[in-house]
């Protein structure tokens, strides 16, 4: 029995039994607190934090080709920018997704942020401009840098041509936000856009970068 179930359980045994309110009764304030600090922590480690409640990780380890992606789609970034999904939630039961981004022009996206999910960028060729909150910072290749959850960022690439490897943890909804991105045509309208970064845990709140 998951640990949660078990607790909860126990509960109302003892609230049966009538234990629980005695428990309680002989209990001050700050002890009832930290009783409840304790068991907290334990609570958290009975359930995957960012992903599905009892998805696990695949067992099987695979191999994702170079300039390739997870399951062969073919995913871009404004029409011309590779954006390879490396590892998908389906492999990590939710908890982290990996991409490869392969620019081929001097842009990157909208000023956004991700609600529910850390970003960690490392640049493996060129280089890119980025923007987190109130700091800018520039990067080489192989230089890292994390982005928090709940703070608006976006970047730029500096160089003619450049890549990035790139993690979000959880995995949320990305993969799926940038296929539905992909199925675009045209440039979708701007109450499109907000909805379609809404559904997908991301708020749209300012304009790309230019040089």
């Amino acid at each position: 029995m998951p640990f949660e179930e078990c607790l909860i359980f126990t509960t109302k045994a003892l609230h049966l039994t009538g234990i629980f309110p005695k428990i309680l009764n002989t209990m001050n304030r700050k002890q009832f607190l930290l009783a409840g600090l304790t068991i907290s922590p334990m609570l958290a480690l009975g359930m995957p934090q960012g992903g599905k409640k009892g998805k696990k990780s695949t067992t099987k380890p695979f191999v994702v080709d170079a300039d390739k992606s997870r399951f062969g789609d073919v995913v871009m970034f404004k029409g011309v920018n590779h954006n390879d999904l490396k590892i998908s939630s389906k492999d990590t039961g939710g908890q982290l997704s990996v991409f490869e981004y392969r620019g081929v022009e001097k842009t990157g996206p909208s000023l956004h942020m991700h609600l529910y999910q850390d970003e960690i960028f490392t640049v493996t060729e060129g280089k890119f401009r980025f923007v987190v909150g109130d700091e800018t910072h520039v990067l080489d290749k192989g230089q890292t840098i994390f982005l928090p959850r709940g703070i608006a960022h976006t970047w730029i690439q500096l160089s003619d041509t450049g890549k990035l490897i790139y993690f979000l943890q959880p995995a949320g909804k990305m993969e799926e936000f940038f296929i539905a991105m992909n199925a675009f045509k045209t440039r979708p309208t701007d109450e499109e856009m907000d909805r379609i970064h809404a559904e997908h845990g991301i708020k749209s709140v300012g304009p790309p970068l230019t040089l």
